[in-house]
């Protein structure tokens, strides 16, 4: 059995140009790109504040997956970038008030740098729609 594909879009110019969706459902399942802490007018939220910077990829993410069909509950991994490792504890804070009570599997990874130097984390998603 065939399932259609849903890409999913914020809005961003740099969609279409790169050839990426926010987010794709295929059937059941959801993946959520790499999210970045920008804001509706396209800068940066929170500069300097890992936690803040989290809280906002969080709300991009789940806006992707309402729009998908999907909602924190059915989400089964996480993947949380940070350029500074030692800054875990304040995404992991954003992370729990959102997950504690869902517990996705969830990988915390340093990096060198994002795209905008301004960017202290990303994250990406990925649930499954019962």
């Amino acid at each position: 059995m065939a399932h259609p594909r849903q890409n999913v879009s914020s809005g961003s110019p740099l969609e279409p140009r790169i050839g990426f969706s926010r987010a794709v459902r295929k059937g059941p399942h959801v993946a959520v790109a790499g999210t970045a802490p920008i804001g509706d007018d396209g800068t940066t939220v929170g500069r300097g504040d890992v936690y803040a910077q989290t809280v906002r990829c969080l709300d991009i993410a789940e806006a992707a997956l309402a729009e998908a069909g999907a909602s924190p509950a059915d989400v089964v991994r996480t993947r949380i970038m940070l350029t500074d490792a030692t800054q875990w504890r304040e995404a992991a804070r954003a992370h729990g008030e959102r997950f504690a009570d869902i517990r996705p599997a969830c990988t915390f990874v340093e990096v060198s740098r994002f795209i905008d130097p301004d960017w202290l984390v990303e994250l990406e998603v990925d649930a499954i729609v019962d």
